[in-house]
């Protein structure tokens, strides 16, 4: 009786996902199939997940099985659904940028493949650096040193084209805010037209972990598309009253704003200072003061016709009593 009420109970959800989902595949041997993901074989049983539960299955019922190429990690068809953009959920209503909600844990490869359309050059008469759009309506991060007392702003994009990419310059750019203290500028490319920004997800500062894999994009050197890795060395350096990651990421002029990346392909980090001459030293800005200068971006608007956009404020009176103070 038990197995009958099995049996049926199988034939069931049998009957209800395999004209929809797609998966690994168990043919029954009463001619019925169960499409899911082959979660755990036994000697006796195949554990099949078919969304809202996982069935145990047993084996003398089942005439045939086979595994959905799809889901091999290392499969073609794995490597272009890796590749291809999927839309993180967006973090809350009224904020500019993403957040993650996969967690999915990719190779450097796979993430450099996704995320690296979403990484931009930034090119002022002064130099250049890098960059990274946080949403398709053309908002991108990168440091405020990259375009300190300069206005006339060139972001230069990279789209994926057969086995190399195109170069799009874009002229129209808007400074949105600045903030010096923190090393961060937000900017607007506003000359889009009908070009599909390429975006990425913010990640959560709370997860970071020592000795976890990152990875940069930028442009050291003016030498485009670069990519380096490492892991995080430390998640708390201090410099000049602010914590930064550190990382052995080699970190050069030229990736100043550009994305850190963790395996899943969230930026965890502005990249902004490194030591040329001593590899394995490279800084960035951890996630949560990009996500609080975004969030408060009203507060350090940027005005063209006020030259302390972003920071004036009064300096306290200086000490009155200039006598040395006891010292007990």
């Amino acid at each position: 009786m038990r197995f009958c009420k099995v049996a049926c109970f199988i034939c069931i959800f049998a009957g209800l996902f395999a004209a929809s989902a797609t998966g690994d595949t168990v043919v029954l041997k009463g001619g019925q199939k169960l499409i899911g993901d082959i979660v755990a074989e036994k000697p006796d049983r195949l554990y099949v997940d078919v969304g809202v539960t996982v069935l145990a299955v047993p084996k003398q019922d089942v005439l045939e099985y086979h595994k959905d190429k799809q889901n091999e990690p290392n499969s073609p068809a794995a490597q272009e659904s890796a590749n291809t953009e999927k839309p993180p959920a967006k973090s809350s209503a009224g904020r500019l940028y993403y957040a993650s909600d996969t967690g999915k844990i990719r190779t450097i490869e796979q993430g450099v493949a996704e995320v690296a359309e979403a990484v931009v050059k930034v090119s002022t008469p002064a130099g250049l650096g890098s960059g990274f759009f946080v949403n398709e309506q053309g908002y991108l991060i990168t440091n405020y040193h990259v375009i300190e007392k300069e206005t006339k702003i060139e972001v230069t994009v990279f789209k994926k084209a057969g086995e190399g990419f195109d170069k799009k310059v874009f002229k129209s750019v808007r400074i949105v805010a600045l903030n010096p203290f923190v090393d961060l500028a937000l900017l607007k490319v506003e000359d889009l037209g009908d070009y599909k920004v390429r975006f990425v997800a913010l990640g959560d500062v709370e997860k970071i972990r020592v000795g976890e894999p990152v990875f940069a994009i930028g442009n050291p050197l003016g030498l485009e598309r670069t990519v380096t890795n490492g892991v995080i060395s430390s998640t708390s350096r201090p410099f000049e009253g602010l914590v930064y990651l550190q990382t052995n990421a080699d970190i050069n002029p030229g990736n100043s704003g550009g994305p850190l990346f963790n395996l899943s392909g969230e930026v965890i980090g502005v990249t902004n200072r490194g030591y040329i001459f001593f590899g394995g030293l490279g800084f960035a800005i951890p996630v949560d003061y990009v996500k609080h200068f975004i969030d408060n971006r009203e507060t350090f608007a940027f005005d063209k016709d006020n030259p302390n956009t972003g920071y004036r404020y009064i300096q306290p009176d200086g000490r009155r009593n200039k006598a040395r103070p006891d010292i007990k």
